[in-house]
């Protein structure tokens, strides 16, 4: 939970997104309001310096049938071959996390394999208030559906927090198969009933065999260079510089590459600041003018070759000219 590049806290939360913490995807839809931050509450002597916590501010205590409320740890196929799933020889899997809620009770967690449509689901029990908790939840190695090879999305790791009918229905799928909503979240509590309710989570770990070891510690930059290959942003203005041509039809100034800190797992989507806000401009000598990228020509896991199609207004544009170009807020996803 050390790593947060999109900020420690966002509030109003009704929907699906990466909001704070790297990699933590939190999901909450139907079923209340919350806030989601980076936290310095942690167990006592454990060596943890940040969890997550999850707020609700706004109650939703009668969740309609399709609601659910989720946070979610999304994993590479080819990070996942040693598990050797769809073999005679599948490894079991423990999940291990230290967890604390007010809202003590049966909460939910499940391991969904997105490549073949199985799924495998454990219940646990809050049993303090306001305590912090270890969990130890160990699931079978599955000998059907092998994971695909490869940089797509191939396992879920879900913690449930609430949930409609749609998926509390039905029995509990506490061994794998294939996935049945009713039968994935059945005696999950309903984090979002009061806005006293809050909920923190930090050590999570997930690794083959049937007992959990300590927890791995590793360094500030390894971390934070695996956050990296999935999402990368600089707050600080990066200064590139362009020309203009006219080419196939096109034309436009043709900004000196951006690369990336490390390769990210595929060709990211990207976002900058907007001009009029962050005074982003493009300039040919001293005379400045907002602009919009508008393409990315030769993107890659590498690294930004982009576009400014007919940009900067009131600029005059000759063949070849030379342009300077000031981004800000860029922000690069590949998540999965």
């Amino acid at each position: 939970m050390s790593i947060a590049q999109r900020g420690t806290s966002v509030s109003g939360i009704t929907g699906t997104d990466y909001y704070t913490v790297d990699r933590y995807k939190f999901n909450c839809t139907g079923q209340g309001t919350f806030t989601m931050s980076q936290d310095t509450d942690v167990p006592t002597g454990q060596g943890f310096a940040k969890s997550t916590k999850l707020d609700c501010t706004t109650a939703d205590a009668s969740p309609a049938s399709s609601d659910l409320i989720l946070l979610q740890q999304r994993v590479e196929g080819q990070n996942l071959q040693y598990l050797k799933k769809g073999t005679a020889n599948a490894e079991s899997l423990t999940l291990s996390f230290w967890v604390k809620s007010n809202k003590t009770g049966t909460y939910v967690c499940e391991i969904d394999d997105a490549d073949n449509s199985r799924n495998i689901n454990k219940s646990y029990t809050i049993n303090s208030a306001n305590t912090w908790e270890k969990k130890e939840i160990t699931f079978a190695g599955d000998t059907t559906g092998a994971f695909t090879n490869d940089n797509n999305l191939s396992m879920v790791v879900y913690w449930w927090l609430g949930a409609g009918s749609t998926y509390t229905s039905g029995t509990l799928q506490t061994s794998w198969g294939s996935t049945v909503n009713a039968n994935r979240a059945v005696g999950v509590v309903n984090l979002a009933d009061s806005t006293s309710n809050e909920f923190y989570i930090t050590g999570v770990q997930l690794e083959a065999g049937t007992t959990a070891s300590d927890f791995e510690f590793l360094p500030y930059d390894v971390n934070f260079k695996r956050c990296l290959r999935y999402y990368w942003r600089t707050d600080q203005y990066l200064n590139k510089t362009g020309y203009y041509a006219r080419f196939g039809g096109a034309n436009g100034v043709f900004l000196e590459r951006v690369p990336f800190p490390v390769p990210m797992r595929t060709n990211p989507s990207y976002t900058h600041g907007n001009g009029s806000n962050n005074n982003e401009s493009l300039r040919q000598g001293s005379t400045p003018a907002n602009f919009t990228i508008q393409s990315n020509e030769g993107n890659s896991n590498q690294g930004l070759n982009m576009t400014i199609y007919n940009g900067g207004g009131g600029l005059s544009w000759t063949e070849g000219q030379a342009f300077s170009c000031l981004i800000y807020n860029l922000q690069c996803n590949a998540e999965l």
